[in-house]
């Protein structure tokens, strides 16, 4: 029996899923472009599922995330026909760069729509992989609107985000990768937005092991806030929901693709979700312990380990998809991240309005070996007697028992505490 026989047994319940031998081509033309990204063990990942963890570093991958994989699979398996009308896409980030950088390298002209109020990085990257970027609208659908009505006006080829058996196939490529380094995973733990992804890599994955006789589980995260595949799952066929905003933009998909739900339907084992401040705890770990800066979409495997929602993993390997972060979201995800880990402390106290107040408390703080970051001294707060004044503190703690420690020295020395969420 030929692998290309074996891998159609395999594959037998999901006719759209791509065959081995067709991921291993891709895996050569992919090869050209995609650096072969590092794996990396966790120790502290690893204390809390209780068995040995790997973190697959997409977002170290050219272009700062995955896309460049199915990217340029589809572009470089286009006609010359096709590539001479060039080709156009619709992303708010990682797609746009990945396209982009795609077409650059095969020398074919290429326009991205993004949405008005993209963030600046992300709109220079583009640029300066030398697409031609053109603002319209205010999300990515209606850029994805404009990028339909592009090509049908001029002709170019639409390169879609996920829900296409050529970019499939290249995002594919990442499972043969992660198995050829990790070897005996057991459970592999993947982003999900529309699919594109964990698609790919429950494809390549399922049929290398099936080979050895092996199972690896597949189990896909979302943002809680943006997750279309549990219901759609649930209703056995895509389900189109009504988002709520998140951090994790490279996954805010309101529908699965169609393809993609084929394959994950019958090839992934789970899908759970994660809140906001799950993802922000993540992110705020992956930079202190791991030394990795990953974008919040990038961080939900993680998120989803520091929430006990994988559980009996095995030898498990998370991958971080992609490090696309703007700065200034870096900055709020870590005030988020360092809050929702009891590691910010912001309160109000009232007090008398007298010289020496404010002094004493910063005096009580500092004893609780706590450091004040931030103070707002104010007689105009609602509520407040002539007689008093409202102060406002912003503290880092060192986490939930030096924090109660700080609440418990204040009010031990008779402030009236107001504490923030």
């Amino acid at each position: 029996m030929t692998d290309t026989d074996f891998s159609r047994r395999v594959t037998t319940a999901v006719s759209a899923a791509p065959l081995l031998a067709d991921i291993e081509s891709a895996r050569e033309r992919v090869g050209r472009v995609a650096q072969v990204t590092p794996m990396e063990s966790s120790r502290f990942l690893a204390e809390i599922i209780g068995s040995p963890v790997y973190m697959k570093c997409e977002n170290l991958q050219r272009t700062g995330s995955y896309k460049i994989r199915g990217a340029y699979n589809r572009i470089s398996s286009l006609s010359d026909d096709e590539k001479a009308r060039g080709v156009v896409a619709a992303s708010a980030g990682n797609h746009a760069q990945g396209v982009a950088f795609a077409a650059r390298e095969l020398g074919i002209k290429a326009t991205i729509f993004m949405p008005i109020g993209v963030p600046l990085p992300k709109l220079q990257a583009t640029r300066n992989y030398g697409a031609d970027v053109i603002l319209r609208g205010h999300s990515v659908e209606e850029a994805l609107r404009a990028a339909a009505e592009f090509a049908a006006a001029t002709g170019a080829v639409v390169i879609p985000p996920f829900d296409h058996i050529d970019v499939v196939t290249g995002q594919a490529t990442l499972g043969l990768e992660i198995l050829d380094q990790v070897p005996d995973a057991d459970t592999i733990v993947v982003p999900i937005g529309g699919g594109g992804l964990i698609s790919g890599i429950a494809s390549a994955v399922k049929q290398r092991a099936a080979q050895t006789g092996r199972t690896v589980r597949v189990i896909g995260v979302q943002a809680a806030n943006a997750a279309a595949y549990p219901p759609s799952l649930a209703a056995g066929e895509p389900v189109e929901i009504t988002t709520s905003p998140t951090i994790a933009d490279g996954i805010h998909v309101s529908k699965p693709g169609l393809l993609n739900f084929d394959i994950i339907t019958e090839l992934v084992d789970e899908v759970v979700t994660v809140s906001e401040a799950d993802t922000a705890r993540a992110l705020l770990l992956l930079l202190e312990r791991a030394k990795q800066v990953v974008e919040p979409a990038g961080a939900v495997g993680v998120a989803a380990m520091l929430s006990g929602k994988i559980v009996d993993a095995g030898t498990a390997v998370v991958v971080l998809s992609g490090g696309n972060i703007d700065p200034l979201l870096m900055q709020r995800v870590i005030s988020h991240g360092l809050a929702a880990s009891d590691r910010y402390l912001k309160l109000r106290i009232m007090l008398p309005d007298r010289p020496g107040q404010l002094a004493r408390t910063a005096e009580l703080v500092a004893e609780a070996n706590a450091n004040v970051v931030e103070v707002l001294h104010t007689r105009h707060g609602k509520g407040l007697q002539i007689s008093q004044v409202e102060l406002e503190l912003h503290i880092e703690t060192r986490g939930p028992e030096h924090r109660d420690q700080v609440i418990a020295k204040l009010r031990d020395a008779g402030f009236e505490l107001r504490i923030e969420q």
